[in-house]
This record gives structure tokens, C-alpha cells and sequence, in this order.
């Protein structure tokens, strides 16, 4: 019998915390381990681990997956959360990709220069807005189904409520005027393997603040 998976990562959310959510909502358990020295990341680029060099990397059946669409495209496809078809899976995909780009403009925003954050900030609430949220409620409203793609939960519906956490982290009030995607959030919220995930003590990564991020740039140097 396999062990659980094992993800090597910083204690943040990063590119891992798309992982965390994935095996979560799968109702997988993991461990992980935490990269919290030089010498920690140095240790598995000595012995072989990273392929490329670089984390996230996941020990799962057998094997030390790098690059992290390759290791949620790995997870999605094990726990049947991609899609029936080949049609399917490319909808995931290019759903999953708009989600990446405002997750990824969100998830940096404590490391924007204070002189620019206001700046970001209203970049973000505009594309959140006017282009990523509307495109998703639109997706929902065309089928009426509870899930983006065949009816059926797939990694896509659980990366956009993720990204969804994430936008109110930002502003409470940019959901506003998205009725379809409110109970989508709602609606995966409720699953028993997401609410674990969503209680305070789990693997759930908070958003990093400034005093924390300038205390990783002195150990890693970044």
C-alpha cells in the first residue's frame, strides 16, 4: 500500500497551495515537508530530488514529481477530477489557466513595493471584475449546472473556488454581482472534504504578510 503523498515546500501558499486544495478536495491526506533553511533546499538539489532544480516537488506512488501542472494534472487524473473526455480536459485546462493568472497576480500581491501596491490593487479588482469573473459566471449561466464542465466536479471547480477565496481576501465586495459563482463557492465549500480543509489547523496556507516575507528574503536571499 503507498504512503501518502509527501510535498516538499516553504510554509506558504505559493505554487504548492493549488496542490494542498487538489489532494484535499480529493480527500487525500499528505504531509508535508517544510523548507524552512538554505540547507534544506540545498539537501534535495544534492541528492537528486529536483529535477529542474526547484520546488514544489510531491513524493507520490513511487515517484518525485516537479512542475506543478504536471503534478496537478497527475493528482486530477488519479482521483478522477479531469474530466471524461478529451474535450472536457481542454475546457478544465483553459479554465484552469484563466484562474492561474489572477491567482498568481493575488497571491504576490504582499510582495509589491509599497509604492506600487495601491496601483496593483486596483488592477487586480479590474480584471477581477471586468474580465475573469464575469467570463466563469458566464460559463455557469450557459449550461445551468452546478459544475463548469459535465455537470461533474473536476480540478476546475476547485481552483476557481479557491481563486474566489482569494478574491475576498482582496475586497469582500468583488463577488458581489456574481450570483452563479457565490453558489459554486458555497456549493464546494460544503463538500465534507473541503470544509476539513477550510477549518482552522489544516494544511491551508494563510496569505503571507510583509514582516513574514521580508524574514524569508533573509534566509533564502530572493
Amino acid at each position: 500500500m503507498a504512503g501518502k503523498p509527501r510535498l516538499h515546500y516553504f510554509n506558504a501558499r505559493g505554487r504548492m497551495e493549488s496542490i494542498r486544495w487538489l489532494l484535499a478536495a480529493a480527500g487525500v491526506e499528505f504531509e508535508e515537508k517544510l523548507i524552512q533553511t538554505p540547507e534544506d533546499l540545498e539537501k534535495l538539489k544534492n541528492d537528486g530530488s529536483l529535477m529542474f532544480q526547484q520546488v514544489p516537488m510531491v513524493e507520490i506512488d513511487g515517484m518525485k514529481m516537479v512542475q506543478s501542472r504536471a503534478i496537478l494534472n497527475y493528482i486530477a487524473a488519479k482521483y478522477n477530477l479531469y474530466g471524461k473526455d478529451i474535450k472536457e480536459r481542454a475546457l478544465i485546462d483553459m479554465y484552469i489557466e484563466g484562474v492561474a493568472d489572477l491567482i498568481e497576480m493575488i497571491m504576490y500581491l504582499p510582495m509589491t513595493p509599497r509604492d506600487e501596491k495601491d496601483a496593483k490593487i486596483t488592477q487586480i479588482k479590474d480584471r477581477t471584475i471586468n474580465r475573469y469573473l464575469p467570463a466563469f459566471e458566464k460559463v455557469l449561466k450557459s449550461h445551468g449546472q452546478d459544475y463548469l464542465v459535465g455537470n461533474k466536479l473536476s480540478r476546475a471547480d476547485i481552483h476557481l473556488v479557491e481563486l474566489l477565496y482569494y478574491v475576498e481576501e482582496v475586497d469582500p465586495s468583488l463577488l458581489a454581482n456574481f450570483p452563479l459563482l457565490k453558489d459554486l463557492k458555497t456549493r464546494i465549500s460544503n463538500l465534507p472534504t473541503v470544509k476539513k480543509f477550510l477549518q482552522p489547523g489544516s494544511a491551508r496556507k494563510p496569505l503571507l504578510d510583509e514582516k513574514a516575507i521580508e524574514e524569508a528574503r533573509k534566509v533564502f536571499k530572493f
